[in-house]
């Protein structure tokens, strides 16, 4: 399948952007609830997302329904069997947002992406256009 050569270059900055933050929480908050036993302790893997007690992404969506429209919500998921209370799991997501918020100028200081609330999800939306090929 082919992709655009500046929509990989961009999808690969944010999976690098994502990867920092995913760094960040594990730091701060990794050793908080015990890792799902079926998955990876931190680096034991060569993508942070697939090891570790967060998995922290990006997924493109076009936005229909949304009022923000097109734009990557910020997905989060804690991987472990841990009783996790909602306002826990909603003070990872506030952190995730604030942390993606601040490292976007550093990642695409060229671009004017922002950080919003969409409903009970967090996305990045802005300038995503890709020029020519």
């Amino acid at each position: 399948m082919y992709q655009h050569a500046k929509l990989r270059a961009f999808e690969n900055q944010l999976k690098a952007l994502f990867n920092e933050v995913d760094h960040q929480l594990e730091d701060r908050w990794g050793n908080l609830y015990s890792v799902h036993p079926n998955r990876p302790r931190r680096g034991e893997t060569a993508d942070p997302e697939m090891d570790g007690l967060f998995e922290v992404a990006a997924d493109f969506t076009p936005g229909i329904g949304s009022e923000m429209g097109r734009g990557y919500i910020i997905s989060l998921r804690v991987a472990t069997l841990d009783r996790l209370a909602p306002e826990q799991y909603e003070m990872f997501m506030k952190e995730t947002a604030e942390i993606v918020k601040s490292l976007l100028p550093r990642y695409f200081p060229e671009r004017s992406l922002q950080v919003v609330r969409d409903g009970n999800r967090f996305k990045i939306i802005g300038d995503f256009s890709l020029g020519f090929a």
